[in-house]
Protein backbone atom coordinates (compact mmCIF):
# COMPACT_ATOMS: atom_id res chain seq x y z
CA UNK A 1 0.00 0.00 0.00
CA UNK A 2 1.14 3.44 -1.09
CA UNK A 3 1.91 6.62 1.69
CA UNK A 4 -1.37 7.74 0.19
CA UNK A 5 -3.54 5.33 0.11
CA UNK A 6 -2.54 4.06 3.92
CA UNK A 7 -3.50 7.90 4.65
CA UNK A 8 -6.77 7.81 3.25
CA UNK A 9 -7.25 4.95 4.92
CA UNK A 10 -5.96 6.29 8.48
CA UNK A 11 -8.33 8.94 7.79
CA UNK A 12 -11.51 6.58 7.11
CA UNK A 13 -10.82 4.86 10.26
CA UNK A 14 -10.41 8.03 12.29
CA UNK A 15 -7.31 8.43 12.06
CA UNK A 16 -5.15 11.64 11.90
CA UNK A 17 -3.29 11.01 8.38
CA UNK A 18 0.74 11.22 8.14
CA UNK A 19 2.45 14.14 5.99
CA UNK A 20 2.16 18.07 6.09
CA UNK A 21 -0.66 20.08 5.09
CA UNK A 22 1.11 21.54 2.46
CA UNK A 23 2.29 18.15 1.00
CA UNK A 24 -1.50 17.10 0.82
CA UNK A 25 -2.23 20.61 -0.74
CA UNK A 26 0.31 20.13 -3.55
CA UNK A 27 -0.94 16.60 -4.13
CA UNK A 28 -4.29 17.89 -4.45
CA UNK A 29 -3.24 21.11 -6.90
CA UNK A 30 -1.28 18.47 -9.09
CA UNK A 31 -4.07 16.35 -9.33
CA UNK A 32 -6.64 18.76 -10.33
CA UNK A 33 -3.50 19.93 -13.01
CA UNK A 34 -3.99 16.59 -14.53
CA UNK A 35 -7.74 16.96 -14.71
CA UNK A 36 -7.80 13.33 -11.82
CA UNK A 37 -11.06 15.67 -9.63
CA UNK A 38 -11.56 12.96 -7.60
CA UNK A 39 -8.08 12.11 -6.29
CA UNK A 40 -7.84 16.09 -5.78
CA UNK A 41 -10.78 15.96 -3.66
CA UNK A 42 -9.25 13.04 -1.58
CA UNK A 43 -6.27 14.88 -1.28
CA UNK A 44 -7.60 18.35 -0.42
CA UNK A 45 -9.99 16.30 2.33
CA UNK A 46 -7.15 14.88 3.94
CA UNK A 47 -5.59 18.54 4.63
CA UNK A 48 -8.62 19.64 5.78
CA UNK A 49 -8.50 16.98 8.90
CA UNK A 50 -5.07 18.57 9.54
CA UNK A 51 -6.21 22.15 8.79
CA UNK A 52 -10.03 21.72 8.99
CA UNK A 53 -10.46 25.65 8.84
CA UNK A 54 -8.28 26.78 5.84
CA UNK A 55 -10.35 28.77 3.34
CA UNK A 56 -7.94 28.35 0.65
CA UNK A 57 -8.26 24.49 0.72
CA UNK A 58 -12.06 25.03 0.74
CA UNK A 59 -12.09 26.93 -2.23
CA UNK A 60 -9.59 24.42 -4.01
CA UNK A 61 -12.10 21.28 -3.49
CA UNK A 62 -14.77 23.71 -4.60
CA UNK A 63 -13.53 23.76 -7.71
CA UNK A 64 -12.94 20.26 -7.92
CA UNK A 65 -16.49 19.57 -7.01
CA UNK A 66 -17.92 22.28 -9.60
CA UNK A 67 -15.60 20.50 -12.35
CA UNK A 68 -17.37 17.39 -11.47
CA UNK A 69 -20.89 18.62 -11.72
CA UNK A 70 -21.56 18.79 -8.12
CA UNK A 71 -22.30 22.69 -8.10
CA UNK A 72 -24.30 21.80 -4.42
CA UNK A 73 -20.84 20.84 -2.85
CA UNK A 74 -19.07 23.26 -3.77
CA UNK A 75 -21.47 26.02 -2.42
CA UNK A 76 -20.96 24.01 0.39
CA UNK A 77 -17.07 24.74 0.72
CA UNK A 78 -17.39 28.36 -0.92
CA UNK A 79 -19.60 29.32 2.18
CA UNK A 80 -17.17 27.12 4.58
CA UNK A 81 -14.19 29.44 3.05
CA UNK A 82 -16.39 32.22 4.02
CA UNK A 83 -17.13 31.48 7.59
CA UNK A 84 -14.24 33.25 9.13
CA UNK A 85 -14.19 35.71 6.71
CA UNK A 86 -16.61 37.14 5.02
CA UNK A 87 -14.50 39.15 2.85
CA UNK A 88 -12.67 36.73 1.09
CA UNK A 89 -12.11 37.72 -2.27
CA UNK A 90 -11.92 34.23 -3.81
CA UNK A 91 -14.59 32.12 -1.21
CA UNK A 92 -16.71 35.67 -3.03
CA UNK A 93 -16.00 34.06 -6.69
CA UNK A 94 -16.35 30.45 -5.82
CA UNK A 95 -19.81 30.97 -4.31
CA UNK A 96 -20.77 33.11 -7.17
CA UNK A 97 -19.61 30.37 -9.33
CA UNK A 98 -21.35 28.02 -7.57
CA UNK A 99 -24.55 29.32 -7.81
CA UNK A 100 -24.26 30.61 -11.27
CA UNK A 101 -23.89 26.88 -11.95
CA UNK A 102 -26.83 26.07 -10.08
CA UNK A 103 -28.89 28.51 -11.93
CA UNK A 104 -29.65 31.06 -9.34
CA UNK A 105 -28.30 33.67 -11.69
CA UNK A 106 -29.71 36.52 -9.36
CA UNK A 107 -27.73 35.22 -6.55
CA UNK A 108 -24.40 34.65 -8.56
CA UNK A 109 -24.85 38.11 -9.66
CA UNK A 110 -25.15 39.83 -6.07
CA UNK A 111 -21.72 38.09 -4.90
CA UNK A 112 -19.93 38.70 -8.39
CA UNK A 113 -20.56 42.48 -7.70
CA UNK A 114 -19.03 41.65 -4.02
CA UNK A 115 -16.39 40.76 -5.04
CA UNK A 116 -15.72 43.17 -7.82
CA UNK A 117 -15.97 45.92 -4.86
CA UNK A 118 -13.16 44.03 -3.38
CA UNK A 119 -11.19 43.46 -6.44
CA UNK A 120 -12.09 45.90 -9.07
CA UNK A 121 -9.18 44.86 -11.46
CA UNK A 122 -9.86 41.45 -10.91
CA UNK A 123 -11.35 39.77 -14.23
CA UNK A 124 -13.07 36.81 -13.63
CA UNK A 125 -15.61 38.90 -11.65
CA UNK A 126 -16.09 41.32 -14.16
CA UNK A 127 -16.93 38.14 -16.23
CA UNK A 128 -19.14 36.52 -13.83
CA UNK A 129 -21.11 39.75 -13.93
CA UNK A 130 -21.29 39.98 -17.30
CA UNK A 131 -22.52 36.51 -17.87
CA UNK A 132 -24.77 36.57 -15.47
CA UNK A 133 -26.70 39.72 -16.49
CA UNK A 134 -26.62 38.06 -20.19
CA UNK A 135 -28.67 34.98 -18.83
CA UNK A 136 -30.86 37.00 -17.19
CA UNK A 137 -31.64 39.61 -20.19
CA UNK A 138 -32.29 36.54 -22.33
CA UNK A 139 -34.62 35.12 -19.92
CA UNK A 140 -38.12 34.97 -21.41
CA UNK A 141 -40.76 37.39 -20.30
CA UNK A 142 -40.53 39.72 -17.52
CA UNK A 143 -37.60 39.15 -14.54
CA UNK A 144 -39.84 37.42 -12.59
CA UNK A 145 -40.26 34.52 -14.85
CA UNK A 146 -36.92 33.33 -14.16
CA UNK A 147 -37.68 31.14 -10.76
CA UNK A 148 -35.07 32.02 -8.74
CA UNK A 149 -34.68 29.18 -5.76
CA UNK A 150 -33.63 30.46 -2.10
CA UNK A 151 -30.66 28.49 -1.26
CA UNK A 152 -27.38 28.66 0.15
CA UNK A 153 -26.39 31.13 2.78
CA UNK A 154 -28.06 34.56 1.98
CA UNK A 155 -25.61 36.32 4.42
CA UNK A 156 -24.59 39.01 1.96
CA UNK A 157 -27.83 40.51 2.10
CA UNK A 158 -29.12 39.85 5.67
CA UNK A 159 -25.48 41.62 7.06
CA UNK A 160 -25.80 44.38 4.33
CA UNK A 161 -21.66 45.59 3.88
CA UNK A 162 -21.80 47.61 7.24
CA UNK A 163 -17.77 48.67 7.09
CA UNK A 164 -18.69 52.57 7.06
CA UNK A 165 -20.35 55.19 8.87
CA UNK A 166 -23.37 52.12 8.60
CA UNK A 167 -22.12 50.58 11.73
CA UNK A 168 -22.94 54.27 13.23
CA UNK A 169 -26.23 53.38 12.84
CA UNK A 170 -26.88 50.22 13.33
CA UNK A 171 -29.27 51.20 15.94
CA UNK A 172 -31.65 53.33 14.02
CA UNK A 173 -32.39 51.18 11.40
CA UNK A 174 -34.78 48.55 13.26
CA UNK A 175 -36.95 51.84 14.00
CA UNK A 176 -36.78 52.93 10.58
CA UNK A 177 -37.96 49.69 9.31
CA UNK A 178 -41.28 50.93 9.78
CA UNK A 179 -41.16 53.93 9.26
CA UNK A 180 -42.48 55.37 5.61
CA UNK A 181 -39.17 55.76 3.75
CA UNK A 182 -38.27 59.41 2.95
CA UNK A 183 -37.78 60.27 -0.79
CA UNK A 184 -34.32 61.86 -1.13
CA UNK A 185 -34.16 65.72 -1.96
CA UNK A 186 -32.27 64.85 -5.23
CA UNK A 187 -31.46 61.31 -6.71
CA UNK A 188 -28.17 63.02 -7.67
CA UNK A 189 -27.07 64.03 -3.79
CA UNK A 190 -28.03 60.36 -3.21
CA UNK A 191 -25.62 59.30 -5.63
CA UNK A 192 -23.24 61.39 -4.28
CA UNK A 193 -23.60 60.25 -0.63
CA UNK A 194 -23.96 56.71 -0.97
CA UNK A 195 -21.04 56.17 -3.44
CA UNK A 196 -20.06 52.77 -4.42
CA UNK A 197 -23.84 51.26 -2.33
CA UNK A 198 -25.82 53.45 -4.58
CA UNK A 199 -25.59 51.07 -6.97
CA UNK A 200 -26.52 47.92 -4.55
CA UNK A 201 -29.63 50.06 -3.82
CA UNK A 202 -30.92 50.58 -7.37
CA UNK A 203 -30.30 46.38 -7.75
CA UNK A 204 -31.91 46.01 -4.21
CA UNK A 205 -35.05 47.96 -5.72
CA UNK A 206 -35.31 45.53 -9.00
CA UNK A 207 -35.06 42.50 -6.98
CA UNK A 208 -37.86 43.96 -5.00
CA UNK A 209 -39.63 44.23 -8.35
CA UNK A 210 -39.81 40.59 -9.15
CA UNK A 211 -42.80 39.25 -7.38
CA UNK A 212 -41.80 35.72 -7.47
CA UNK A 213 -38.45 36.35 -6.18
CA UNK A 214 -39.90 38.12 -2.89
CA UNK A 215 -42.12 35.52 -2.18
CA UNK A 216 -38.98 33.33 -0.92
CA UNK A 217 -37.62 32.76 2.30
CA UNK A 218 -33.84 32.31 3.57
CA UNK A 219 -32.80 29.49 5.17
CA UNK A 220 -33.39 31.20 8.86
CA UNK A 221 -37.31 31.51 7.96
CA UNK A 222 -37.29 35.00 6.82
CA UNK A 223 -39.13 36.37 3.94
CA UNK A 224 -36.75 37.56 1.65
CA UNK A 225 -39.52 40.58 1.02
CA UNK A 226 -38.25 41.71 4.35
CA UNK A 227 -34.77 41.13 4.36
CA UNK A 228 -34.39 43.18 0.64
CA UNK A 229 -36.37 46.06 2.52
CA UNK A 230 -34.26 45.93 5.66
CA UNK A 231 -31.29 46.49 3.52
CA UNK A 232 -32.93 49.58 1.61
CA UNK A 233 -33.75 50.66 4.54
CA UNK A 234 -30.23 50.20 6.09
CA UNK A 235 -29.03 52.17 3.19
CA UNK A 236 -31.62 55.12 3.67
CA UNK A 237 -30.66 55.75 6.90
CA UNK A 238 -27.27 55.73 6.01
CA UNK A 239 -28.33 58.25 3.30
CA UNK A 240 -30.12 60.58 6.79
CA UNK A 241 -26.93 59.94 8.66
CA UNK A 242 -24.53 61.40 5.76
CA UNK A 243 -26.94 64.43 4.74
CA UNK A 244 -26.51 65.42 8.63
CA UNK A 245 -23.10 64.53 9.06
CA UNK A 246 -21.97 66.35 5.60
CA UNK A 247 -25.22 69.06 4.98
CA UNK A 248 -22.78 70.26 2.17
CA UNK A 249 -24.58 70.60 -1.05
CA UNK A 250 -23.79 69.02 -4.05
CA UNK A 251 -23.48 72.85 -5.94
CA UNK A 252 -21.02 73.36 -3.06
CA UNK A 253 -19.43 70.11 -3.61
CA UNK A 254 -18.66 70.41 -6.88
CA UNK A 255 -17.73 74.31 -6.60
CA UNK A 256 -15.42 72.92 -3.47
CA UNK A 257 -14.09 70.10 -6.02
CA UNK A 258 -12.92 72.98 -8.63
CA UNK A 259 -11.40 74.86 -6.58
CA UNK A 260 -9.13 72.16 -5.39
CA UNK A 261 -8.36 71.37 -8.82
CA UNK A 262 -7.20 75.01 -9.70
CA UNK A 263 -5.44 75.04 -6.35
CA UNK A 264 -1.60 74.26 -5.85
CA UNK A 265 -1.24 69.74 -6.07
CA UNK A 266 -0.61 68.83 -2.84
CA UNK A 267 1.55 65.80 -1.99
CA UNK A 268 -1.63 63.69 -0.33
CA UNK A 269 -3.58 61.03 -2.50
CA UNK A 270 -6.83 62.28 -4.21
CA UNK A 271 -10.35 62.85 -2.46
CA UNK A 272 -10.84 59.54 -4.62
CA UNK A 273 -7.90 57.81 -4.90
CA UNK A 274 -9.62 54.64 -5.79
CA UNK A 275 -11.48 56.23 -9.49
CA UNK A 276 -7.80 57.83 -10.20
CA UNK A 277 -5.63 54.65 -9.69
CA UNK A 278 -8.51 52.82 -11.84
CA UNK A 279 -8.51 55.38 -14.84
CA UNK A 280 -4.94 55.40 -14.75
CA UNK A 281 -4.11 51.90 -14.90
CA UNK A 282 -6.78 51.85 -17.71
CA UNK A 283 -4.79 54.27 -19.49
CA UNK A 284 -1.28 52.57 -18.57
CA UNK A 285 -2.97 49.89 -20.37
CA UNK A 286 -4.28 51.62 -23.13
CA UNK A 287 -1.32 52.96 -24.21
CA UNK A 288 0.55 49.65 -24.50
CA UNK A 289 -1.92 47.79 -26.01
CA UNK A 290 -2.13 50.29 -28.93
CA UNK A 291 1.81 50.03 -29.51
CA UNK A 292 2.75 53.16 -27.63
CA UNK A 293 4.90 51.75 -24.98
CA UNK A 294 6.91 54.83 -24.21
CA UNK A 295 3.91 56.81 -23.91
CA UNK A 296 2.67 53.77 -21.19
CA UNK A 297 5.83 53.59 -19.40
CA UNK A 298 5.62 57.36 -18.89
CA UNK A 299 2.59 57.33 -17.37
CA UNK A 300 3.31 54.39 -15.03
CA UNK A 301 6.08 56.48 -13.67
CA UNK A 302 4.69 59.53 -13.29
CA UNK A 303 1.58 57.87 -11.38
CA UNK A 304 4.24 55.70 -9.04
CA UNK A 305 5.93 58.95 -8.03
CA UNK A 306 2.42 60.34 -6.76
CA UNK A 307 1.93 57.31 -5.03
CA UNK A 308 4.78 57.00 -3.62
CA UNK A 309 4.55 60.09 -1.74
CA UNK A 310 0.54 58.67 -0.44
CA UNK A 311 0.58 57.39 3.01
CA UNK A 312 -0.64 53.83 3.84
CA UNK A 313 -3.32 55.61 5.66
CA UNK A 314 -4.41 57.69 2.74
CA UNK A 315 -4.42 54.29 0.51
CA UNK A 316 -4.25 51.18 2.60
CA UNK A 317 -3.38 48.90 -0.91
CA UNK A 318 -0.17 51.03 -1.50
CA UNK A 319 1.90 48.24 -2.30
CA UNK A 320 -0.54 46.50 -4.21
CA UNK A 321 -1.12 49.15 -6.46
CA UNK A 322 3.09 49.83 -6.66
CA UNK A 323 2.84 45.96 -7.56
CA UNK A 324 0.92 46.62 -10.34
CA UNK A 325 2.69 49.67 -11.35
CA UNK A 326 6.34 47.79 -11.36
CA UNK A 327 4.05 45.22 -13.62
CA UNK A 328 2.99 47.91 -16.01
CA UNK A 329 6.62 49.45 -16.46
CA UNK A 330 8.06 45.64 -16.71
CA UNK A 331 5.93 45.26 -19.54
CA UNK A 332 6.40 48.56 -21.25
CA UNK A 333 10.03 47.92 -21.19
CA UNK A 334 9.86 44.44 -22.49
CA UNK A 335 7.92 45.79 -25.19
CA UNK A 336 11.06 48.58 -25.55
CA UNK A 337 13.31 45.76 -25.67
CA UNK A 338 15.17 46.73 -22.24
CA UNK A 339 14.55 43.40 -20.17
CA UNK A 340 17.15 43.89 -17.46
CA UNK A 341 15.42 46.58 -15.96
CA UNK A 342 12.04 44.85 -16.96
CA UNK A 343 12.82 42.06 -14.93
CA UNK A 344 13.93 44.46 -12.50
CA UNK A 345 10.34 45.81 -12.21
CA UNK A 346 8.97 42.45 -12.15
CA UNK A 347 10.53 40.91 -9.41
CA UNK A 348 9.84 44.03 -7.25
CA UNK A 349 6.36 43.00 -8.08
CA UNK A 350 6.81 39.40 -7.02
CA UNK A 351 8.33 41.03 -3.52
CA UNK A 352 5.34 43.14 -2.82
CA UNK A 353 3.12 40.56 -3.76
CA UNK A 354 4.72 38.29 -1.32
CA UNK A 355 4.61 41.10 1.31
CA UNK A 356 0.85 41.25 1.14
CA UNK A 357 0.13 37.77 0.36
CA UNK A 358 -1.53 38.67 -2.95
CA UNK A 359 -2.25 35.19 -5.60
CA UNK A 360 -3.44 37.23 -8.02
CA UNK A 361 -0.27 39.31 -8.24
CA UNK A 362 2.03 36.27 -7.30
CA UNK A 363 0.83 34.59 -9.97
CA UNK A 364 1.17 38.17 -12.69
CA UNK A 365 4.82 38.09 -11.50
CA UNK A 366 5.63 35.26 -11.86
CA UNK A 367 4.19 35.08 -15.03
CA UNK A 368 6.10 38.11 -16.20
CA UNK A 369 9.54 36.83 -14.83
CA UNK A 370 9.12 33.62 -16.56
CA UNK A 371 8.22 35.31 -20.03
CA UNK A 372 11.60 37.76 -19.84
CA UNK A 373 13.79 34.07 -18.75
CA UNK A 374 12.27 32.30 -22.13
CA UNK A 375 12.77 35.77 -24.30
CA UNK A 376 16.19 36.22 -23.78
CA UNK A 377 16.70 31.91 -23.84
CA UNK A 378 17.37 31.15 -20.16
CA UNK A 379 14.86 28.74 -20.34
CA UNK A 380 15.57 26.80 -17.22
CA UNK A 381 14.70 29.87 -15.22
CA UNK A 382 11.45 30.84 -17.02
CA UNK A 383 10.38 26.81 -16.18
CA UNK A 384 11.10 27.54 -12.39
CA UNK A 385 9.33 30.76 -11.94
CA UNK A 386 6.45 29.18 -14.56
CA UNK A 387 6.08 25.86 -12.49
CA UNK A 388 5.78 28.16 -9.40
CA UNK A 389 2.64 29.81 -11.17
CA UNK A 390 1.23 26.57 -11.89
CA UNK A 391 -1.03 26.18 -8.66
CA UNK A 392 -1.95 30.22 -8.56
CA UNK A 393 -3.02 30.13 -12.55
CA UNK A 394 -6.64 31.20 -13.06
CA UNK A 395 -8.99 29.71 -15.75
CA UNK A 396 -8.37 27.42 -18.49
CA UNK A 397 -7.12 30.14 -21.00
CA UNK A 398 -3.95 30.80 -18.49
CA UNK A 399 -3.63 27.33 -17.80
CA UNK A 400 -3.39 26.21 -21.42
CA UNK A 401 -0.76 29.35 -22.24
CA UNK A 402 1.14 28.20 -19.12
CA UNK A 403 1.53 24.45 -19.99
CA UNK A 404 2.07 25.31 -23.74
CA UNK A 405 4.66 27.71 -22.70
CA UNK A 406 6.70 25.07 -19.82
CA UNK A 407 6.78 22.59 -22.59
CA UNK A 408 8.00 24.46 -24.92
CA UNK A 409 11.08 25.88 -22.72
CA UNK A 410 11.60 21.82 -22.20
CA UNK A 411 11.60 21.10 -26.15
CA UNK A 412 14.43 23.82 -26.34
CA UNK A 413 16.53 22.12 -23.43
CA UNK A 414 16.00 18.71 -25.55
CA UNK A 415 14.38 17.24 -22.42
CA UNK A 416 11.27 15.89 -24.48
CA UNK A 417 9.52 13.75 -22.27
CA UNK A 418 8.50 16.67 -19.35
CA UNK A 419 7.85 18.40 -22.93
CA UNK A 420 5.25 16.12 -24.33
CA UNK A 421 3.70 16.03 -20.67
CA UNK A 422 2.78 19.23 -20.09
CA UNK A 423 2.08 19.70 -24.13
CA UNK A 424 -0.75 17.24 -23.18
CA UNK A 425 -2.03 19.11 -20.54
CA UNK A 426 -1.76 22.14 -22.71
CA UNK A 427 -3.74 20.20 -24.82
CA UNK A 428 -6.54 19.08 -22.58
CA UNK A 429 -6.71 22.32 -20.71
CA UNK A 430 -7.36 24.20 -24.53
CA UNK A 431 -9.90 21.46 -25.59
CA UNK A 432 -11.96 22.17 -22.36
CA UNK A 433 -12.70 26.11 -23.29
CA UNK A 434 -12.77 25.16 -26.65
CA UNK A 435 -10.03 27.79 -28.01
CA UNK A 436 -9.33 26.24 -31.76
CA UNK A 437 -5.59 28.60 -31.52
CA UNK A 438 -4.76 26.92 -28.63
CA UNK A 439 -5.69 23.48 -29.41
CA UNK A 440 -3.56 24.06 -32.71
CA UNK A 441 -0.76 25.16 -30.97
CA UNK A 442 -0.80 22.74 -28.24
CA UNK A 443 -1.23 20.08 -30.56
CA UNK A 444 2.09 21.37 -32.49
CA UNK A 445 3.86 21.18 -29.49
CA UNK A 446 2.83 17.36 -29.05
CA UNK A 447 3.60 16.14 -32.20
CA UNK A 448 6.60 17.81 -32.14
CA UNK A 449 7.79 16.30 -28.95
CA UNK A 450 6.56 12.97 -30.30
CA UNK A 451 9.00 13.57 -33.25
CA UNK A 452 12.35 13.72 -31.09
CA UNK A 453 10.79 10.61 -28.59
CA UNK A 454 10.19 8.42 -32.01
CA UNK A 455 6.65 8.17 -31.31
CA UNK A 456 5.98 8.50 -35.19
CA UNK A 457 2.12 7.27 -35.38
CA UNK A 458 1.06 9.52 -32.68
CA UNK A 459 3.33 12.49 -33.94
CA UNK A 460 1.17 12.12 -36.84
CA UNK A 461 -1.97 11.74 -35.29
CA UNK A 462 -1.49 15.46 -33.17
CA UNK A 463 0.04 17.00 -36.49
CA UNK A 464 -3.42 15.87 -38.47
CA UNK A 465 -5.25 17.43 -35.61
CA UNK A 466 -3.69 21.01 -35.90
CA UNK A 467 -3.87 21.25 -39.54
CA UNK A 468 -7.86 20.73 -39.14
CA UNK A 469 -7.66 23.51 -36.72
CA UNK A 470 -5.37 25.87 -39.10
CA UNK A 471 -7.88 25.29 -41.49
CA UNK A 472 -10.74 25.86 -38.95
CA UNK A 473 -9.14 29.42 -38.17
CA UNK A 474 -8.61 30.14 -42.06
CA UNK A 475 -5.24 30.57 -41.29
CA UNK A 476 -2.92 30.27 -44.34
CA UNK A 477 0.18 30.04 -43.25
CA UNK A 478 0.12 28.07 -40.61
CA UNK A 479 -1.63 25.21 -42.47
CA UNK A 480 1.12 25.44 -45.10
CA UNK A 481 3.64 24.67 -42.00
CA UNK A 482 2.17 22.36 -40.54
CA UNK A 483 1.11 20.37 -43.66
CA UNK A 484 5.25 20.61 -44.73
CA UNK A 485 5.52 19.10 -40.71
CA UNK A 486 3.15 16.31 -41.48
CA UNK A 487 4.44 15.17 -44.73
CA UNK A 488 7.76 14.92 -43.04
CA UNK A 489 6.47 13.23 -40.46
CA UNK A 490 4.51 10.52 -42.41
CA UNK A 491 8.09 9.59 -44.02
CA UNK A 492 9.11 8.09 -40.58
CA UNK A 493 6.09 5.63 -40.65
CA UNK A 494 6.72 2.15 -41.87
CA UNK A 495 6.02 1.72 -45.49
Amino acid sequence: MSDTDEDHANQENGQKPNGAFSTWMADGDWFYIKGEYKKAVRSYTTALTIKPDDKTCFVSRSKCYLKMGQPESALNDAEASLKADTSFYEGLYQKAEALYYMGEFEFALVFYHRGQKLRSQMQEFRLGIQKAQEVIENSVGRPSSVKLKVKGDLSFLQKYERAQPIAAIQHLTVKKKQQTQKTPKSERTTKQLLGEFYTDKKYLETLLKDEDLVKGKTKGGEQLHDVIQGCLSCLDSCNEFWTQEKPLGAQEKERKLRQDKCSKPRHGAPSEPTQFLLKSLDDIDAELTSGNAEGSLKKAEDVMKIVQRWSEEEVPSKKDVLGSLHSCIGNALIDLGDVGKALEHHQKDLELAKQCKLPDAMSRALGNIGRVYAQVGQFTQAIEFWEEKIPLARGGLEQTWLFHEIGWCYLKLNRHKEARDYAVHSVAAADEIADEKWQMNANVLVAQSDLKLGNFESCVSHFERALTQAKLQDADSAVNVIQKALDEAKQHLPQ
